[in-house]
């Protein structure tokens, strides 16, 4: 069987079973719900791997399906296309998403509205596998809008609190600022290129039609506008103020959604893109900046929060940043490589968070956790582990990926020794916030109440099996990309062959590489990382496990700063919120009323004006002018008329007069 050409199937089984929901969803019994919606994204897993199975074996790893024509005149079809690339998203968004299926059953088990969540996962995981299997910017933007459309359905899905019905609003708001953006980068994309198919986008780039764009101009203004978008969906500076209040819906969400799957369609597009921005190195450093900017920032935030699932939130914010900047120096196959890893060890935290919160009978704040290590030994094991990868340990994924990224931003063209300092200082404060996360959650004595304390348990083995996976794919999926310096076979450099085909350079950048740095500096990155690493958890511990809490450094004025998020939600209300919605002074009040309502009623009364002028002009000049020639030919043809009475009596009689006068006339003669 061909499972290539049924790539379509694979975001189409997931769409079954959310419409199977929507229309029969209250009639069916949550063991019926809880086979058939994990069953569709299993279903899609696996035709995932089939199809991927085949692309290894083409010559050329492309393939398309074209369904039917969509948008004649931009020459856009509904097509899917497979590739290195989307073939990477697709295994990480059904395999991340099945295993998170799977971990609902157990942890919504005792929810209301367990139809409608499930409902609204499987549109996500249709509408996420849209997204990365377009074949266009159009399809693109249309799996785009709808990831956006789930996660506001679902971080606002106890709609009966108001803290859960502000955040999905201020997700979707925020998220449409950026999609404004995308489209005008699309548009300008289209005046370029005459396209936005990807692979005629990509040839016409990379085509003596363009070069390397040194100033700013409009393929880089093109490419920012894109970038904009990316900020909005990825959560970077200064669109990211979303993502942490998204963590009021329940928290597979947050694992699905907010960790492995939507929040990377930023860095995915991008590396899509990956054509443009090589051509457009000013655009480029500014993706690079904005990575290093949101990865240092939320880094310091996630240092002194207490709520466990707001630390793995900022965490995600930060890591996003990793990617842009590895993006950002042209090393996108590392962008997507720490993307694949980040997959399974962020999500693992999150759904390990959502055990840890299971057993505390829904608490949240580490203060008042603790002693849990033997409590809930599974959550604890796999935790532990996810929390090494994160950190950088050697052997485990996200040593691979981060170190690798940390490497480029010094061996890249377009690196700098700036984005390698802020690397470093990033990559110690996620291991002293993570293992800080780890000693307050699971170590020491416990803070819990004897209610709570009373209650504690392991989660069951719907949620514990989906985190024993995750567990052994965030030690092993990094060695997929292994440094070169490694000296192993080719298979453990498999990632970036892989994708090599997707990031083929541009022709005009092919002479601009740098040399190489000598590998003795490699290893010495390499071991600072490591050293880094190790003494951030070191520092964690001593604080956490051997101070008391009065012991502790303060952290003098700068702590309230960062708890209190650098106040930056607080100034965006200010401006923003309070700023249009009361006027701001006056100012954008009397702005909205007489330019923009201004500008509205006038070309209202222009329009009226002309409709009025158009319909005298009509009435009065060409109305009679018809009327008048109409007139005109019926005086003209009057005897005429009156001859032509249409009888056949009439027209015999006048033949025989006709007759008679002609004979008479030579009678006469």
């Amino acid at each position: 069987m061909n499972f290539l050409d049924l790539i379509w199937l694979i975001p189409l089984v997931p769409l079954f079973g959310a419409a199977v929901m929507l229309f029969f969803g209250r009639r069916l019994s949550k063991a019926a719900i809880s086979i058939i919606c994990p069953g569709a994204v299993g279903v899609s897993l696996l035709l995932s791997i089939a199809a991927v199975i085949q692309l290894a074996g083409l010559k050329e790893k492309i393939h398309q399906v074209t369904l039917f024509p969509w948008l004649p005149l931009m020459k856009v079809d509904m097509a899917y296309l497979l590739d290195p690339l989307s073939s990477v998203m697709i295994l990480v968004v059904t395999g991340i998403g099945f295993l998170i299926h799977v971990y609902s059953v157990g942890y919504m088990g005792h929810e209301g509205g367990y139809y409608r969540f499930f409902g609204y996962l499987n549109l996500f995981v249709f509408f996420m596998l849209t997204l990365v299997l377009a074949n266009s910017y159009p399809l693109l933007f249309v799996g785009w809008e709808g990831v956006g459309l789930c996660s506001y359905l679902l971080i606002g899905f106890y709609f009966n609190r108001k803290s859960a019905g502000d955040a999905g609003k201020k997700a979707f708001i925020v998220n449409r600022i950026g999609d404004a953006g995308f489209i005008l980068g699309m548009f300008f994309l289209y005046q370029l290129t005459d396209s936005l198919k990807f692979t005629d986008v990509n040839e016409a780039l990379r085509s003596a039609r363009f070069g390397v764009e040194h100033s700013f101009g409009l393929l880089s203004l093109t490419a920012l506008l894109l970038f904009v978008g990316a900020t909005g969906k990825s959560a970077q500076i200064p669109l990211y103020v979303w993502l942490p209040d998204a963590m009021e819906g329940p928290t597979p969400v947050s694992a699905l959604i907010h960790a492995a799957t939507m929040v990377t369609a930023g860095v995915y597009m991008v590396a899509r893109s990956n054509a443009l921005f090589q051509l457009t190195p000013e655009t480029s450093f500014i993706i690079a900046g904005v990575g290093a900017a949101t990865s240092i920032f939320a880094a310091s935030i996630a240092l002194v929060q207490t709520d466990i699932k707001k630390v793995l939130a900022y965490s995600t914010v930060s890591q996003l940043g990793y990617m842009f900047v590895a993006a950002g120096v042209g090393a996108y196959w590392v962008a997507v490589f720490h993307l694949f890893t980040h997959a399974f060890f962020k999500a693992l935290l999150f759904l390990g968070a959502g055990s840890v919160i299971h057993a505390m009978s829904g608490e949240q704040d580490m203060n008042l956790m603790g002693g849990l290590k033997n409590k809930i030994p599974i959550t604890f094991r796999t935790m532990f582990i996810a929390s090494l990868a994160i950190a950088g340990i050697p052997g485990l994924a996200g040593f691979f990926s981060k170190d690798e990224i940390i490497w480029q931003t010094h061996a890249s063209p377009l690196g700098s020794n700036f984005f390698t300092v802020v690397g470093l200082i990033t990559a110690a404060m996620t291991a002293f916030y993570m293992w800080r996360l780890m000693f307050l959650t699971f170590y020491g004595e416990g803070r819990m109440d004897e209610k709570t304390r009373h209650h504690l348990h392991e989660s069951p083995k719907t949620m514990t099996v989906p985190l024993m996976v995750l567990a052994a794919g965030s030690v092993l999926v990094g060695w997929l990309g292994t440094p070169k310096i490694f000296g192993l076979p080719e298979f453990f450099r498999g990632f970036e062959g892989w994708l090599e085909p997707v990031f083929e350079p541009v022709k005009a950048l092919a002479s601009e590489g740098a040399e190489q740095p000598e590998h003795a500096f490699e290893w010495f990155m390499m071991g600072v990382s490591v050293v880094i690493a190790i003494g951030g958890i070191y520092v964690a511990k001593y604080m956490y496990t051997k101070l008391r809490r009065d012991q502790r450094p303060s952290g003098g004025m700068l702590y309230p700063v960062l708890l209190n998020k650098w106040y930056v939600d607080e100034v965006y209300d200010l401006i923003f919120i309070r700023g249009l919605s009361l006027g701001g002074g006056g100012l954008f009040a009397k702005f909205d009323r007489e330019v923009v309502d201004g500008g509205v009623n006038g070309t209202a009364w222009t329009t009226r004006f002309v409709s009025t002028v158009s319909m005298w002009w009509d009435t009065w000049i060409v109305d009679g002018l018809v009327n008048l020639s109409a007139f005109t030919v019926r005086a003209l043809s009057f005897p005429v008329r009156f001859l032509q009475t249409g009888l056949l009596q009439s027209y015999a009689l006048a033949f025989v007069i006709g007759l008679l006068a002609i004979f008479g006339y030579y009678w006469v003669r």
